[in-house]
């Protein structure tokens, strides 16, 4: 049964992604090979409330840039758990948040906004005009 709760998502560092398009190429690079997944040790406690509706939201330089919508939740192999992600970024709002190891939960209320769609034209801006745009608090 679906549920009517607003989404949960988690957020991650983009370790060794000194910037979005590179992120972004990077991610395009690995679904050209197949199936696109991250590993972690444990599953999410609340993975149900994710799986599906939820998203892996990014963090480059301190800052929440981009989300990938996380698909599903399998196995990978040790023992680990593979977190499946659409490889289709897309740019959020920048919002600071510090760096950490692993995943974080992150409630809907708190997930920054997608950009473009809402008239301002952000959408069409190079992800690397977003980021430096951001690193100055300007988005």
């Amino acid at each position: 049964m679906p549920s009517s709760l607003p989404p949960l998502h988690i957020t991650k560092v983009a370790f060794g992604n000194p910037s979005v398009d590179h992120l972004a190429e990077r991610l395009k690079q690995r679904a050209a090979e197949g199936p696109l997944f991250l590993t972690t040790r444990f599953l999410p406690k609340r993975h149900e409330e994710i799986a599906g509706v939820g998203s892996l939201f990014w963090i480059i330089k301190h800052q929440l840039v981009a989300r990938s919508s996380i698909l599903s939740f399998g196995e990978a192999d040790g023992g680990r758990v593979a977190i499946h992600i659409d490889p289709e970024l897309r740019l959020v709002a920048a919002r600071p948040k510090r760096a950490h190891q692993g995943w974080r939960y992150l409630e809907a209320a708190d997930a920054p906004a997608d950009l473009g769609g809402d008239g301002t034209g952000m959408a069409e801006l190079p992800p690397a005009l977003i980021g430096k745009l951001a690193e100055l608090g300007l988005v």
